[in-house]
């Protein structure tokens, strides 16, 4: 298993020589694929093989969260939006609950079937109909339903034998602003968010919760920095105060909530020193490889061990795919 610090992505649907390079490097510890990255299943098959023999303990991560969120398509099946759980939940919350387990696991299930170790879900991020950027990802109106139905996503990709990634800490539902071309600030006090927003994450946290994502907004009341920049929200609240002991990665660093750190070597620097155990680099391959480099002298605390993240062996469960495939076009009808 790598034990490097920095998850990279690749360009195409192949990989040329540079980015083997890259991905060989031994801070290279993570590669995360995007939909330029995917054509079809065969084509995915021949780029993780190829990415596999390059560094065979990386660890392969998707955005793959259903709705707006899902990078595999074509010859994927198509995960809805969490909204609709959260809708069926209203009138039916049993219904809710095992349909959400039941799409975790088909999720998982169909990404470790072709050799992908994560999906960066669920959100844990409350619905406030304020941000766009959250919006129908959200399991949810308020923190009981977002607990219900994404405790229940989470049992079904343990089921298939994923880790789950909660992001993104501690919530990024109440900020109008898309971190990812802004820096939003969220005006709200400590009690506020610990009442509503913080409880999803204390909840799966306790349930056995394997990582976190922080997000890219600066809680003004508390840090003058963003979440994942700051060792109060990840060291002295997310460690310290709530017991979290699972992997802590970054949100991506090439995103504008991130940009008032400085480059690449010193957001990494910033996210690292702050309590992240690997720093996401992504669509600039170039801070990437200026990453690598820094990384090589890196002296900064000791991180999680990374090696919970990757699955447990699992037989690919073909009636159990079909069952929960046909019961997603159902409820679509």
């Amino acid at each position: 298993m790598s034990s490097g610090r920095l998850m990279l992505d690749v360009q195409g649907l192949s990989l040329v020589q540079s980015e083997r390079d890259m991905i060989s490097h031994p801070e290279a510890g993570g590669l995360i694929l995007f939909g330029r990255n995917y054509q079809c299943k065969s084509q995915l098959s021949d780029l993780v093989a190829d990415i596999r023999e390059q560094n065979p303990g990386i660890l392969l991560a998707v955005d793959h969260e259903g709705g707006r969120v899902q990078r595999f398509r074509h010859e994927f099946v198509r995960i809805p939006p969490m909204r609709m759980l959260a809708q069926l939940w209203v009138t039916d919350p049993e219904k809710a609950q095992q349909v959400a387990e039941d799409i975790g696991w088909l999720m998982a299930a169909e990404l470790i079937n072709h050799d992908i170790d994560i999906s960066f879900a669920p959100v844990l991020d409350i619905d406030w109909s304020r941000s766009e950027i959250i919006g129908d990802r959200a399991f949810g109106q308020n923190a009981p339903q977002v607990i219900s139905l994404a405790s229940s996503f989470m049992a079904g990709m343990h089921d298939a034998g994923m880790a789950a990634t909660g992001k993104h800490f501690p919530g990024h539902g109440w900020v109008a602003a898309d971190s990812h071309l802004d820096t939003p600030c969220d005006e709200r006090g400590f009690e506020v968010l610990c009442a509503d927003d913080i409880k999803p994450f204390k909840t799966l946290i306790d349930q056995g919760l394997d990582a976190i994502m922080p997000a890219h907004i600066i809680y003004q009341q508390m840090d003058n920095k963003t979440a994942g920049f700051s060792d109060f929200w990840l060291k002295a609240i997310l460690r310290e105060k709530l017991g979290f002991t699972g992997v802590i990665f970054s949100d991506d660093l090439s995103m504008e909530g991130a940009s008032a750190v400085g480059g690449f070597v010193e957001r990494t620097q910033a996210a690292l020193d702050a309590g992240c155990d690997m720093a996401l680099v992504c669509n600039n391959p170039e801070g990437a490889e200026q990453v690598l480099t820094y990384l090589e002298s890196y002296q900064g605390p000791s991180t999680v061990s990374i090696n919970i993240m990757k699955h447990k062996k699992y037989t690919f469960d073909e009636q159990r795919f079909e069952r929960v495939q046909d019961l997603i076009l159902r409820l679509e009808a």
